[in-house]
């Protein structure tokens, strides 16, 4: 492997401000000693997949797949982007590029919770 044949990733995030109550695209994240923050947001990150409408799938998303509802996770054991049906969170399976390509993102988690 060689400099030249490495392709770096994207980082995309979404944030969700809980004062205002409103999920934003950023246009700025602070970074200290190498973490990302900003106050008074959660920062979603970008999974590197996208629904079967083309749409962007970030953590945390709520997505359906004919009446069910599953949430987007990272799951640090696993070092992997996983779902959860919403009912039961602490059931899950691993999110797979094909698979998420034939669901439907509905709405970040936080748009719909007291969060």
């Amino acid at each position: 492997m060689t400099i030249s044949s490495f392709t770096q990733r994207i980082f995309k995030f979404k944030a969700w401000n809980s004062e205002a109550r409103l999920l934003l695209k950023l246009n700025t994240i602070d970074c200290h000693r190498g973490e990302l923050q900003k106050a008074g947001h959660v920062l979603l990150q970008f999974t590197g997949m996208h629904d079967k409408h083309e749409e962007e799938i970030y953590e945390m998303d709520i997505l359906l797949k004919g009446k069910d509802k599953w949430v987007v996770r990272w799951l640090e054991d696993k070092s992997g982007w996983f779902i959860s049906p919403v009912v039961n969170p602490a059931e899950y399976q691993k999110l797979e590029k094909k698979e998420a390509a034939q669901w439907v993102r509905l709405c970040s988690f936080f748009e719909g919770s007291d969060a």
